[in-house]
């Protein structure tokens, strides 16, 4: 089963109060689950990878095999695919916990995206640290 998954992290102060928020909807566009998660006072880097994987756990636990991931963080988006190096410590076991998550589908693709177009987990992820 395809899954489209959009995912956004956000942190009030950077680091301060942060929050999740992530879409899953079927190929035809049809939303199948949201997730709206307050996760305490982090890094936008850190919710941006912690909201990665909320989406790539629940999409499994969905049954998802095809899975497009898009996200307006052009910084986990390129580390994921291999272009920039991780150079945060803090980021390090994030990484490697949303790769090993990545290799439990049958095939994924990463996309960066405008803000613009990620609004709706950009809203979830805001509505969730109000």
């Amino acid at each position: 089963m395809k899954l489209i998954i959009n995912t956004d992290g956000l942190s009030k102060g950077n680091p301060g109060t942060a929050a999740i928020g992530a879409t899953i909807k079927d190929e035809h566009g049809k939303m199948l689950a949201t997730i709206s998660q307050r996760i305490g006072i982090t890094t936008n880097n850190v919710a941006e990878y912690k909201a990665l994987i909320a989406a790539l756990q629940k999409a499994k636990k969905m049954g998802g095999t095809i899975i497009e991931i898009r996200a307006d963080s052009e910084l986990m988006i390129r580390q994921l695919s291999g272009r920039y190096k991780i150079k945060s410590e803090g980021l390090k076991p994030l990484y490697i916990e949303a790769t090993q998550l990545l290799m439990k589908f049958e095939t994924v693709s990463l996309k960066h995206i405008p803000r613009e177009l990620n609004a709706e987990a950009d809203k979830l992820a805001n509505d969730a640290v109000r």
